[in-house]
């Protein structure tokens, strides 16, 4: 059975004073009427409150405010940035340096710590305040009704059965059941995800689960009044509200760490283990050959350093840095390094509706006649019946909206995509309202559902009635409708489903209609609305953005599933989300979930739904919250995007939040990993990419480095097997880890996107870095690394070279600038990619190519690193045998190449 489902706490009545009967903790206001609201509250309409009652509940529930959870102090924030596993490994790298006595590495390997804290201290300083940005939305002040006068306060004063009073442009201070309504529309935008004001009435909800957008006799903390003015009393303040709740989600809930940082742990975790072993191997076998102590401990020790990759974190954070940079210059401002890396990883996108997949503009789609002719629609310019106007002139006219010297709309959404639509089709409405100037009105109501304005052209003989409504209010009161050029009866039960169809496909339907007489502006106005001649069905939606379609396919094209999670009608949900592809024709099991439904759901059964489920409409901030974790539960990366504060909540509990920087609310900014600058979908797919670049730079950076280290460690652990010398000094396995492991590898960083790098399904959430043959590769690349220079050795050895000792330190050194420039691409030729397309990583390879033949020929040099000048011959085998490496592992690629075609026969070798 489903789990009971829990009445929101900003839903409880308030406990009533000791002298009243008890109130139901679980109220659910909306469901009360004005009436009953007022007696279980204790309050008094006209009066309010009494200053002492004030005082009593103010005492019993606390001030209005949003209480945040005890945070940690910058102090512990930055300890913790010293707790992660390679911080942990470098430290202890720093300690065994200090034996060794080798100052540059200890500076070089805490310099990295201290970088890396910082950053980490910085961006979850910055992610704490959410919480701010919550309190910035409260009121300024308050107007309310108290000991029988008004009086304006404080909102942190207000009490539960306070009486407030509302008008536009003020902020909602508290949840309130309304008790006067007078035309009043409430921008709730940014808690529900309604994309209109929405208009609220009196009348209380009969369903006791009804979702927050439905709930028209509610306003809500934080929400605006966008137009009319009304009455209301206070039935939850502070935590209680709904603003309240989704502040404690947010502090509840943790950040989940991104699939880089839970790799790197791993990595570090057995890097540590395999060294340690490697380490005291080494220092025992030299022991029982006889080799001294103090040598082989010094051996042990700066191999043990160089094996630890201290590079590792200074590449990953040049990488995400580098790619941060690159993603501002796209729109994207990264507010977490490791997110860049994460989108990489990410295999769903949930994504809000309004504002992030549309235009957060109202549009008109469609204008229609009321019938249901295929294809038929009503020219903007044929003159109407009874009247010298354009169907765009009777459209513009009945509406309330004012247009500025520099053409801005002002008004009512919807009126004013009306206005604009008129004014596309040539209509100019200021000379319009000259011409036909406004006689009388019926303003529009919850109750009427329409609004009718009375017009007479100058010194003309009859006046003219526009009125548009919601189309069962309006087709009933017309008795001729426009069909295919000319006045016919109205067959209203066709034209009501013709308008209950647009409705269906997500539009918004106003029909449009209008009547003529010949009476005095004096006369009454109601005739005008009777026996009317219905003009046209109009069709009005919050369009999909242009680039939107294409960057959905091409999030389907990189196996990344998208799916849209808002809080509008389900019917305007789905004709979204079938324009843009996110359902497909005769969708199936991808079905549209509503939020009743899915709180009916338990856990479980909900991990089942979403696998099939592409959009979700009339959900709460729990209900996105529960989504993005079921999907996590199936072992998904979830990236969350949005821009309300609704939204915040399940931006910070998925993988990666991403929250609109235009239009996105500075609540949902500050619990997010990513800011869209342009409020674009599209630029979501670029951060995609560029993460994904990231992650195969980092991949090529740990290739590159554990096959290095793999060589210099099988070199010393398998000399003595061979009866060979100590290779190489101390001093010569700490410069090979400067000069190959540091600046030749931090350019890997700069390498391009490879070819098809959009094509290729998402990264298994679980997969290890070192997957897909990377670690088979190190194993054997580090063989033949430690093959070569003991080759050299013996060869120099038994020859009788005395230089023996740099020549084997050379084609180490020589083979790893090799192999860097050979793992360019795991499967594309290094001759097809061309030398010069990272010129970064080409200067870096002969610059560390020249130190090192500076180390050989400098006889300062020569002192300092105990080497020894060559001969041209000694040099040439040096270089000879290190592009062994560089040939093997083309070949390798060869046989990825080759496997793959066999695999796939349309494909074509690079």
């Amino acid at each position: 059975m489903p789990p009971p489902v829990t009445t929101p706490a900003a839903q409880r009545a308030p406990a009533p004073p000791s002298d009243a009967p008890s109130a139901s903790p679980s109220t659910e206001w909306h469901t009360l009427t004005a009436e009953a609201t007022i007696t279980t509250l204790h309050s008094d309409v006209q009066n309010g409150l009494a200053m002492a009652e004030v005082t009593r509940r103010l005492a019993e529930y606390g001030e209005n405010v949003l209480v945040a959870s005890t945070k940690r102090g910058p102090l512990r924030m930055l300890l913790a940035q010293f707790t992660d596993i390679m911080v942990l490994v470098l430290l202890a790298a720093a300690a065994v340096t200090a034996v060794v006595g080798d100052p540059e590495d200890i500076v070089a390997i805490l310099a990295i710590v201290v970088l890396n804290a910082t950053l980490g201290f910085v961006q979850e300083y910055r992610a704490d305040k959410a919480m701010t940005a919550l309190g910035a939305m409260a009121a300024a002040t308050a107007r309310v009704r108290r000991d029988g006068a008004e009086q304006t306060v404080q909102p942190q004063a207000l009490v539960p059965g306070d009486i407030v009073l509302l008008e536009a442009g003020t902020v909602v201070p508290a949840d309130l059941r309304l008790l006067e309504v007078s035309q009043l529309n409430v921008e709730e935008a940014a808690l529900t995800g309604e994309s209109l004001p929405v208009h609220k009435s009196l009348a209380p909800q009969t369903d006791p689960l009804a979702s927050l957008g439905d709930r028209r006799a509610m306003v809500y903390k934080g929400t605006n009044i966008a137009s009319g003015h009304g009455l209301g009393v206070i039935v939850a303040t502070g935590m209680q509200t709904e603003l309240g709740r989704i502040a404690a989600l947010l502090t509840e809930n943790p950040r989940v760490r991104t699939p880089l940082q839970q790799r790197m742990a791993k990595l570090g975790k057995w890097l540590a283990i395999i060294v340690l072993v490697v380490c005291v191997t080494i220092f025992v076998a030299g022991l029982i050959r006889g080799v001294p102590v103090a040598l082989m401990f010094m051996t042990a020790v700066s191999l043990a350093v160089a094996a630890i990759p201290e590079a590792l974190p200074a590449v990953v954070t040049v990488s995400l840095a580098l790619g941060a940079r690159r993603m501002v210059q796209q729109h994207a401002l990264v507010r977490r390094l490791p997110a860049v890396e994460t989108l990489g990883s990410v295999t769903y996108i949930c994504t809000d509706k309004t504002g992030t997949l549309t235009e957060n503009r109202m549009r008109v789609d469609a204008v229609r006649t009321a019938t249901n002719e295929p294809g038929e629609r009503l020219s903007h310019d044929v003159p109407l019946p009874d009247a010298p106007l354009t169907f765009a002139e009777a459209v513009t006219l009945c509406t309330d909206v004012q247009q500025s010297a520099d053409g801005t709309l002002t008004g009512d959404p919807t009126e004013t995509a009306l206005v604009r639509w008129s004014a596309e089709q040539g209509v100019d409405a200021p000379a319009l309202h000259g011409k036909w100037p406004r006689m009388a009105e019926v303003a529009f109501s919850s109750e009427r559902a329409r609004m009718t304005t009375v017009h007479r052209m100058t010194a003309g003989a009859y006046r003219v009635a526009c009125t548009k409504g919601a189309p069962e209010r309006v087709i009933p009161a017309c008795t001729r409708m426009w069909h295919l050029g000319a006045l016919v009866p109205i067959n209203a039960a066709q034209a009501l489903a013709h308008a209950n169809a647009m409705a269906a496909s997500g539009l918004r339907v106003l029909a449009i209609a209008m009547k003529r007489d010949e009476q005095t502006d004096t006369a009454p106005i109601e005739p005008l609305e009777e026996h009317q001649v219905l003009l046209a069905l109009v069709g009005l939606l919050d369009p999909p953005r242009a680039e939107a379609r294409d960057a959905v396919a091409t999030c389907h094209a990189a196996g990344i599933r998208v799916v849209m999670i808002t809080g509008d009608h389900p019917a305007t949900a789905r004709a979204i989300a079938s324009r843009l592809g996110l359902l497909a024709d005769g969708a199936g099991e991808q079905e549209v979930l509503t939020g009743t439904a899915l709180q009916a759901l338990d856990d479980q059964a909900l991990q089942a739904r979403v696998e099939h489920t592409r959009v979700y409409a009339r959900v709460t901030p729990e209900d996105k919250m529960r989504i993005v974790s079921a999907l996590q539960a199936r072992g998904e990366y979830v990236a969350m995007t949005g821009d309300g504060v609704n939204d915040a909540p399940a931006i910070k509990r998925a993988n990666i939040g991403i929250a609109m920087g235009r239009g996105g609310t500075d609540v949902a900014r500050e619990a997010s990993d990513m800011v869209l600058m342009d409020d674009n979908f599209a630029t979501i797919v670029v951060a995609v990419r560029e993460g994904r670049r990231i992650y195969d730079n980092i991949r090529r950076f740990v290739r590159f480095v554990l096959s290095t280290n793999a060589g210099e460690i099988c070199t010393l652990f398998a000399a003595p097997l061979f009866g060979l010398p100590l290779p190489l000094l101390p001093i010569h396995i700490l410069w090979m880890n400067l000069i190959t492991d540091g600046l030749p590898g931090l350019t890997l960083s700069a390498e391009p996107a490879e070819v098809g790098i959009m094509q290729r399904p998402p990264r298994p959430p679980q997969e290890s870095i070192v997957s897909h043959g990377l670690w088979q590769h190190a194993v054997r690349v580090g063989l033949l690394m430690a093959a070569l220079a003991l080759g050299t050795q013996a060869w120099a050895l038994r020859t009788g070279h005395g230089h023996w000792q740099t020549m084997t330190f050379t084609v180490l050194t020589v083979s790893q600038l090799a192999h860097i420039s050979a793992i360019r691409s795991e499967r594309t030729s290094l001759f097809r990619l061309g030398l010069t397309s990272n010129p970064w990583l080409l200067l870096a390879v002969a610059t560390s190519l020249g130190l090192q033949l500076a180390i050989i020929y400098v006889p300062m040099l020569n002192t300092v690193f105990r080497t020894a000048p060559l001969s041209f011959g000694e040099l040439l085998i040096c270089l000879l045998a290190s592009s062994v490496v560089f040939v093997a592992v083309e070949l390798e690629k060869l046989l990825i190449r080759r496997r793959d075609v066999q695999a796939d026969p349309g494909s074509h070798p690079k």
